[in-house]
């Protein structure tokens, strides 16, 4: 089965990207825990240090396109380095407010511009798949390759910054994410053999990505999926609390992640008939149906199995989505395609775990899952309902139709 991905290892200067690829996006699920937990020792305030976090994630969801946008037009390589120096210059005032008790609007807006800058490695690494695969049977395989690794990331990422956190000093973790992504970014950046050349479009005058009807259809799927992770990551751990197995909450987060991981693996080998825009509502509606006996579930061991058989639909759901975008989206601007669904995915997580939220406080963790189910639900109906615009944009590629940045 691990068949495809050690040939798709073997690409040429492939390795070394993941490598150092991986270092570079682990931060970005370090950070957000790190800074909550530095905050929170030097302050006493979780709700002072969820609010830093906070901002932090909502810079990097706004900022993530943009920066995508700027990689795709004067090359990867040129945006990357400035934006890391931005980056660790913003790290250290951050460190410096906290921990010398400066004004809060400092470690805000130091939170704020820090978490803007994180380089969207995620994104330049499909786009470099797709620069080094382009038109080969491989590049599913690629793409699924990067969802694994995604969720991996965020399962080490919060393990580890909570252990140095913990252990060590408190600033420890979020020092190391700010390090990782620092050297990861620089390392990633020297790959100058997997690096796609730039569009040549102008930044400002150039037509954005999101004006492909299509790709506004996937941003609504990223951000039903990152609801879906938000409600579950507030709503397993409530779960727990409710049951009397609190210690078992991350037991229960790590459960689903390794199904999507299992999916994602497996995914990355089939080889499919049907077309991409049947094969999202075909997962969707899997991702919808399975989300149902989470709400009726009310053991801690087969809650652990309910949420890993969901996981199983994670991981196609968003490596489709993201196959789809390589299509739909002309090459020249794809890594802002990338970039605007992780954005939605992220915005999702948000939105999702404040909805999770206010339903356990009012109804209880089971009936918190009924988020879930309504957000996959309603992914499903608007891909059925924009079917034709997925297939519209699938064909014109297929037929070698005249767009900016396709051969």
């Amino acid at each position: 089965m691990l068949g495809p991905y050690r040939e798709l290892l073997r690409t040429p200067h492939a390795l070394p990207m993941v490598a150092v690829g991986f270092l570079g996006r682990l931060p970005l699920s370090m950070v957000g825990l790190g800074s909550l937990l530095v905050v929170e020792d030097y302050t006493g305030s979780y709700a002072l240090g969820g609010a830093v976090a906070a901002t932090g994630a909502v810079t990097t969801s706004l900022f993530g396109p943009l920066i995508g946008r700027a990689a795709d037009a004067y090359g990867q390589r040129r945006v990357l380095l400035p934006i890391l120096g931005v980056f660790v210059v913003a790290g250290t005032v951050f460190l410096w407010a906290v921990r010398e008790g400066q004004s809060r609007w400092i470690m805000f807006a130091a939170a704020g511009v820090a978490g803007a800058c994180i380089p969207p490695v995620s994104s330049m690494l499909r786009t470099r798949w797709t620069f080094l695969l382009k038109g080969s049977p491989r590049l599913p395989t690629a793409l699924a390759f990067e969802s694994v690794v995604d969720e991996f990331t965020f399962i080490v990422g919060p393990v580890l910054v909570t252990f140095l956190s913990t252990t060590g000093h408190t600033t420890s973790g979020v020092v190391t994410a700010f390090v990782l992504a620092a050297v990861g970014g620089l390392l990633f950046a020297a790959q100058r053999k997997t690096e796609p050349p730039p569009g040549g479009a102008h930044l400002g005058r150039g037509p954005s990505a999101l004006r492909i009807p299509g790709l506004r259809v996937l941003c609504v799927v990223g951000f039903v999926i990152g609801g879906i992770l938000g409600d579950l990551q507030v709503s397993l751990v409530a779960f727990s609390d409710e049951v009397g197995a609190y210690s078992l909450s991350g037991v229960l987060i790590a459960a689903l992640a390794v199904g999507s991981m299992a999916s994602g693996v497996l995914w990355g080998t089939l080889h499919f008939q049907a077309p991409l825009h049947r094969r999202l509502i075909n997962v969707l509606v899997g991702l919808t149906l399975l989300s149902i006996p989470l709400v009726m579930v009310g053991d801690i061991w087969l809650m652990g199995i309910a949420v890993a058989v969901f996981g199983f639909a994670i991981s196609p759901s968003l490596i489709t989505s993201f196959t789809l975008v390589e299509v739909l989206v002309p090459k020249a601007i794809v890594t802002e395609g990338f970039t605007w669904v992780g954005t939605a995915v992220g915005l999702g997580v948000a939105v999702g775990a404040g909805s999770s939220g206010l339903l356990v406080e009012s109804f209880g963790a089971n009936q918190a899952f009924l988020v879930a189910t309504v957000l996959a639900l309603s992914a499903t109906l608007t891909v059925a309902r924009f079917q034709r615009t997925l297939w519209s944009g699938l064909r014109q590629d297929s037929v070698g139709a005249a767009r900016p940045g396709h051969d």
